[in-house]
């Protein structure tokens, strides 16, 4: 499903009604008319409240106060600005809403003794803002919106929950906090990204009559479904072998984190890999020897403390050569000058595709640039402080925006500032370097070097928890060696990583789940998609 911004949802409004002659207010009277239904539905016969703004989402919430009325409801209206303030197809239907007799009163009465206005009554609808807000929201407004939040009744949100902000999820000084959000054509990405998401409640998705070309346009964002995953499984022929699945080399551990490597390991071969080889410290190899069932193992040379040296490029980029499909690197691996050189030689002269992730990425702080010198597709897998580290933080939690980047000269980004725009975070930075980026988090957001973003729609928070990115790399991994295309190997393990966390979540509970529990439930994660 297309994810959009509000000026491409206006975008899509201005040629409905320009090109295609439907008028804006037919529009609303659909959009009324499909959140009083939804409220039918979801709540029954109720006592309710409409808090009505001053622009077109007032007008929604007029209609629904009309409909609503006209069925023999109980229904009052809160007006938050001076009707002489209304204008164009709000104005024409607050004059059909008094006309009809639904009672509009001044928000002046509602602020005033708040608990008398909704004592007799049951549910709110919040048609205050809508999609259009670009500023935060302050004064009689914002004194609106704590009061429905401080009452007990239930929130309908019109659109989006007012002070969201449509585009990226932020709260625009404040919000309401509402128990379902009824949105018209497409979601807008301040329903998915947080904490718009949590804000939201129950998300309704309603038409409206735009026309079938405009809501199927070609949009930058995609949210992931079970629909788009299950045509993007890998084939298993009848007749076919390990060789078909791909061989895959994860150069990953050191002393203290031989489990990064194990879970990887595991997590690539339960995603379907034909072969799978762990690239380690030699002198941790009979540590790794004694775990390893199905994995194979390969001694590389190190330090003497436990980590990989630069001299394993050689062996690295011969074993590639000669049988790897798919090279997988950076989780336990511990970031120095060795690693750093290492990766950077890595990238410029892998023939295969390379999956980077943890230390991997953080072997590349501030020094981004040297990823557009990749032979091969190179996907990243970075949480917003691998990141923040990767565009030049040198302290990511109290950085600035006018901090240094050491390795390039540019701005360096803090992890609030990813949070608070990770598309276009993601996408950016995929553009810019040619490269596939997972943006791991809550949702997970992949950017493809087209500018394409695709947001997941699984996952929870169980899944924050050691190891869970481990897990992650050695699935994408697996899918990729099998379907050889980084695109479709990011999107189908994000939504199986999140599916298996979702299974594991449900038997063991949000606190006690590890990533290991994670790698278990992946064959019924694919047996679900295969129903």
């Amino acid at each position: 499903m297309k994810i959009v911004t509000s000026e491409e949802m206006r975008a899509i409004d201005g040629k409905t009604i320009d090109e295609y002659g439907i008028s804006g207010i037919v529009l609303m009277e659909n959009a009324g008319r499909a959140v009083a239904r939804r409220i039918e539905e979801v709540y029954g016969r109720k006592r309710i409240v409409v808090i009505s703004g001053s622009g077109n989402n007032g007008g929604d919430g007029m209609v629904v106060a009309r409909d609503l009325h006209n069925e023999g409801w109980d229904v009052k209206v809160f007006l938050v600005t001076a009707p002489r303030n209304l204008n164009g197809d709000a104005l024409t239907q607050y004059e059909a809403a008094r006309r009809c007799g639904v009672p509009v009163r001044a928000i002046g009465e509602f602020l005033s003794a708040p608990d008398s206005a909704l004592r007799s009554h049951s549910l709110i609808v919040d048609a205050i803002l809508g999609t259009g807000l670009s500023k935060p929201v302050t004064g009689t407004l914002s004194e609106v919106i704590s009061c429905i939040n401080q009452s007990a009744l239930p929130v309908v949100s019109v659109d989006i929950p007012s002070g969201v902000s449509s585009d990226n999820g932020q709260v625009m000084g404040c919000a309401v906090k509402a128990d379902c959000t009824v949105t018209f054509g497409l979601p807008k990405r301040g329903h998915i990204l947080y904490p718009g998401a949590e804000l939201r409640g129950r998300l309704f998705v309603e038409d409206i009559g735009f026309p079938r070309e405009l809501i199927e346009g070609e949009f930058s964002v995609d949210l992931i479904d079970r629909e788009e995953v299950i045509t993007m499984i890998p084939d298993r022929r009848p007749y076919s072998n390990k060789g078909d699945y791909g061989h895959v080399l994860i150069v990953a551990g050191s002393r203290g984190k031989t489990g990064s490597a194990m879970m990887v390991g595991r997590a690539c071969l339960r995603a379907g890999a034909g072969l799978v080889t762990l690239g380690v410290p030699e002198s941790l190899a009979d540590i790794f020897q004694s775990r390893v069932t199905e994995e194979m193992a390969l001694p590389l040379p190190d330090r003497g403390d436990g980590t990989l040296s630069e001299k394993a490029y050689g062996e690295i980029i011969d074993f590639v050569e000669k049988s790897a499909d798919v090279l997988a690197v950076g989780p336990g691996i511990g970031a120095s000058e060795d690693t750093s050189r290492l990766l950077k030689s890595l990238i410029k002269n892998c023939t295969c595709p390379m999956v980077i992730d943890a230390d991997g990425i953080n072997s590349l702080r501030g020094e981004r640039n040297v990823l557009k010198k990749a032979k091969s597709p190179v996907i990243l897998t970075p949480h917003p402080g691998e990141m923040a580290r990767l565009l030049g933080a040198s302290d990511m939690k109290s950085v600035g925006s006018k901090a240094k980047s050491p390795g390039e000269g540019r701005s360096a980004v803090s992890i609030s500032d990813i949070e608070k725009d990770r598309i276009n975070t993601a996408s950016s930075f995929a553009k810019e370097t040619g490269t596939f980026l997972v943006l791991k988090g809550a949702p997970t957001v992949i950017s493809s070097p087209d500018g394409f973003s695709y947001i997941n729609s699984t996952g929870n928070p169980g899944m924050a928890t050691a190891g869970t990115g481990d897990v992650l790399t050695g699935i994408i991994s697996g899918l990729l060696g099998q379907n050889r295309d980084p695109l479709r190997a990011c999107i189908l393990g994000v939504y199986l990583h999140g599916l298996a966390g979702d299974l594991a979540v449900a038997e063991k509970g949000l606190h006690s789940m590890i990533s290991t529990d994670i790698i278990e439930k992946l064959p019924a994660s694919f047996l679900s998609l295969q129903k």
